[in-house]
């Protein structure tokens, strides 16, 4: 092998690197596009499922409220219509 082929082999092996690492750092960028959307729809969930919450305690709260409102009394000796 001459010094001259040995020399192309070394140039293209240089650009095949090249171009690998610029594909990988294409990735990772899309890969850290990715992992950020990922990260907000996290979020997003985390706070619907807070609402939810807030809003199932405040539905249990007026539904216990209703129910207390419109509770008859007990009877006993003092209202009873029998005795």
């Amino acid at each position: 092998m001459t010094s001259g082929t040995l020399r192309a082999i070394l140039i293209v092996g240089a650009a095949a690197a090249a171009v690998s690492v610029a594909a990988c750092k294409q990735n990772n960028a899309a890969n850290t596009a990715d992992n950020s959307a990922a990260a907000a729809q996290s979020d997003a969930n985390a706070a619907m499922a807070s609402a939810n919450a807030a809003s199932n305690s405040s539905a249990m709260a007026a539904n216990a409220a209703s129910n207390d409102a419109s509770a008859t009394a007990p009877m006993n000796g003092t209202n009873s219509a029998g005795e």
